[in-house]
């Protein structure tokens, strides 16, 4: 059983997208983590070493998607996946990466992934 750490509604702006306006116009991206780890230690020591940083985790992943120029969400998805698995401590993640406003008359299109460990 592992337990889950959420981090959720990231908002970053980023070039995104397969439309000529999309290579050149930053968009808005919502990204919601689900980190799959074992708080056990953390929860018995008290202790931040025990614990998996999440701030660390959330920088990298800003870091990583302002400076990307990906074109297709899997991909950007699949690399946050990739940036939360650095962490030894982290079994599996889940990512949700949503384009607010990518098609007209909805709210926002995205995508959902999970990714473990052993399946890099």
């Amino acid at each position: 059983m592992s337990d889950q750490i959420h981090i959720k509604d990231i908002l970053v702006r980023t070039i995104i997208g397969i439309n000529d306006d999309e290579r050149v116009n930053p968009q808005d991206v919502l990204i919601n983590l689900t980190l799959f780890t074992n708080t056990r230690p953390a929860g018995e020591s008290d202790d931040i070493s025990d614990a998996v940083n999440y701030r660390t985790i959330t920088k990298k992943v800003i870091a990583m998607v302002e400076n990307s120029r990906f074109f297709l969400v899997e991909k950007m998805a699949a690399e946050i996946a990739n940036v939360c698995l650095e962490n030894p401590q982290v079994e599996k993640v889940r990512v949700s990466v949503e384009k607010p406003g990518a098609l007209r008359f909805t709210r926002s299109v995205g995508i959902t992934i999970e990714r473990g460990r052993n399946e890099q």
